[in-house]
């Protein structure tokens, strides 16, 4: 590409404008990705917090009768099945809060 001697000239503008504007909408849309990323991050955070305080904390004992709910339940797989099994009775507590049934 040739460039024209006169530094002031319309065809320098003309060159230059578009590359200009490109860089601006390029800059806009990096701003516009970080705010949408930004409140994701925050709408999760949110929810995680809204979520977590609706966990009910279960006291259980060595001994005790539970009942085992049945996670893989498939919905309407023919017949209808329990979502729980059991009872199993805890024989022993982990120290992350797992028990042993």
């Amino acid at each position: 590409m040739k460039f024209p001697d006169e530094p002031d000239s319309l065809c320098t503008l003309s060159i230059i404008e578009p590359i200009v504007q490109e860089v601006f909408e390029l800059d806009c849309k990096n701003k516009l990705e970080e705010d949408f990323l930004d409140n994701l991050e925050i709408e999760d955070k949110e929810t995680k917090v809204f979520h977590v305080a609706r966990i009910s904390k279960k006291n259980f004992t060595v001994g005790q009768k539970v009942l085992l709910q049945h996670s893989k339940l498939k919905f309407f797989p023919g017949k209808l099945r329990s979502h729980w099994l059991g009872p199993y009775v805890i024989t022993k507590f982990f120290a992350n809060g797992a028990v042993e049934i």
